[in-house]
């Protein structure tokens, strides 16, 4: 399934979010610049891009149609979902953010009976509701069992406070993420393409990072040179290529519930980037024990997200080739 590696393919850029986002953490740097840079650099790249594609108009004219659901459902999927994910990082190393952060694939799955499939038939367009997909859930539960046990490694060192704290935030963003992009399609309804559907998106939060960002002003002063830096390299590597692979990958998938739910259990894979990134630059101890265990857990709740997506297809094909004959 094309999808599926197109969903891999983006979790390895999305994996320097992590990595980075640690970095500037051991460094002093706040996680208020690192959210709040890394949308801000986003913006003149995906300007750039939709201004050479010749579609600019056609975004703004759809903004303006909608502005609350676009200025509602972009801070949900963006602002909530990255303020939340950089305020994570100070609490521990990128892997164990990213090992949480596989909440999201629960959350996915949970999300779709508040979404609607329209079917057109002989009286016309007919709005269905999303069934939950119970085979799609059982395998998200895996993943979350998982991602139990790589938290369970540094629960022992951590007091009840420094869990929540740690851990709600992710919670937040895991749910936020599959949410706003999720509404965002049913906003777009087809009209606009990836490239258009972040860049509305990223305009439609500007003005919460520019909030922000004054309100860090204030907090903390400005960011330090090597964070501008690594903010720059996260928002060409996880917001510009990142988010444009997942999106795609999403939007090929969106009117089928079960593929959607594999697609965005890819984003299991980022644990190991994660993992082999902070080894290597940030010389992180390598997990151990149980969080080894868990690792490998949820890397096969994404391999039977997979295979289950693939027996769907087949099942598919089977009826199309019956009702032919």
């Amino acid at each position: 399934m094309k999808e599926i590696l197109i969903g891999i393919l983006a979790s390895m850029f999305f994996a320097v979010t992590f990595i980075l986002n640690r970095s500037m953490e051991l460094e002093g740097g706040s996680w208020i610049w690192s959210s709040s840079l890394r949308f801000l650099f986003m913006f003149p790249f995906l300007l750039l891009i939709v201004l050479l594609r010749h579609n600019l108009k056609q975004v703004i004219n759809e903004m303006l149609k909608q502005p609350f659901q676009w200025l509602g459902w972009s801070f949900v999927g963006f602002v909530l979902f990255y303020a939340s994910l950089t305020y994570a990082a100070a609490y521990g190393p990128g892997w164990l953010v990213a090992g949480t952060w596989q909440l999201t694939i629960v959350a996915g799955t949970l999300l779709g009976p508040f979404f609607f499939t329209i079917i057109q038939t002989e009286d016309g367009p007919l709005k269905i509701r999303n069934k939950l997909q119970l085979k799609a859930l059982c395998i998200s539960l895996i993943i979350l069992i998982g991602v139990s046990l790589i938290q369970l490694q540094k629960a022992n060192n951590l007091t009840i406070f420094e869990l929540i704290i740690g851990i709600l935030p992710v919670i937040i963003a895991a749910f936020a993420y599959p949410l706003g992009n999720r509404k965002m399609m049913e906003v777009c309804d087809g009209k606009l393409d990836t490239f258009q559907r972040v860049f509305g998106m990223t305009l439609a939060s500007l003005p919460f990072w520019l909030v922000i960002s004054i309100f860090g002003l204030i907090e903390v002063g400005g960011p330090t040179s090597s964070q501008l830096l690594q903010s720059f390299i996260v928002a060409i590597c996880s917001g510009v290529i990142a988010t444009t692979l997942f999106f795609i990958a999403t939007d090929r998938v969106k009117g089928e519930q079960g593929k959607l739910a594999a697609v965005e259990a890819t984003q299991s894979t980022q644990v190991l980037f994660v993992m082999i990134g902070e080894v290597l630059l940030l010389s992180t101890p390598l997990p151990s024990g149980l969080a080894i265990v868990g690792l490998f857990i949820i890397i096969l709740g994404m391999f039977l997200h997979s295979y289950f997506t693939k027996n769907i297809k087949s099942k598919q094909n089977s009826i199309r080739l019956y009702k032919s004959e």
